[in-house]
């Protein structure tokens, strides 16, 4: 049942994948939510967090595309407000224009920004990145000592980024599943490490008791 679970993740997620592609950059945030919609309940994030880093994806794929048109290939990730910029520019000055136009964003805590100043990628190449993004989290859904849901993949050049809010443990599990996934040349990790304190619920605040109501006066 768990091969058959893993096929299915698969295969949807190669859908969205090329869907993906097919769209571009700010598609690729819109359907990325659509996959990721039945996973709210694993996410560490706060509901309102998730549609902060939603927000923050789309306003900063809207202001880099109007500012670079098709001379880039840019893509935004965002987690808890920590925003990862991959892709390709064509000078210095453009990896750095897009990190400072992303770090305007309203929201945006810090920017990872990991372009690489080359020529555009192939669309070919592009599928290829979206392939392997898609294995390394059939990989995670498969495995039985980590959630994938608690990670997001970003799979560019090869290359692939985990983001996400984890233990040392969960983070090393991960890295272990991406880097024998076939296809894989890196593993970066922009993760937020917490430990398992950290990540118990606070305990519930006791009632405060009512004051007793005030006896009437006697006659």
């Amino acid at each position: 049942m768990k091969n058959m679970n893993n096929a299915r993740y698969l295969l949807g997620a190669l859908a969205a994948a090329a869907i993906a592609v097919a769209l571009g950059g700010c598609a690729a945030a819109v359907v990325g939510g659509a996959v990721a919609g039945g996973m709210v309940a694993t996410d560490r994030r706060s509901t309102g967090a998730q549609v902060d880093d939603q927000n923050i994806e789309l306003r900063a794929s809207s202001s880099l595309s109007g500012t670079f048109g098709e001379r880039a290939h840019i893509n935004v990730t965002s987690y808890n407000a920590q925003v990862l910029i991959t892709g390709e520019v064509l000078t210095e000055q453009d990896k750095q224009q897009a990190q400072q136009i992303v770090g305007k964003v309203p929201g945006v805590r810090s920017v990872v920004n990991e372009l690489g100043v080359m020529p555009v990628t192939s669309f070919s190449q592009r599928s290829e990145d979206s392939l392997i993004t898609a294995k390394v989290k059939a990989s995670m859904v498969d495995a039985s000592d980590v959630f994938g849901t608690l990670f997001k993949v970003v799979t560019e050049r090869s290359t692939v980024y985990l983001m996400g809010r984890v233990t040392q443990a969960e983070a090393n599990r991960a890295t272990e599943i991406a880097r024998s996934t076939s296809g894989v040349q890196r593993v970066v990790r922009v993760l937020e490490i917490v430990t398992e304190a950290q990540l118990q619920p606070p305990p519930p605040t006791p009632a405060t008791p009512s004051a007793a109501p005030a006896s009437a006066p006697k006659s």
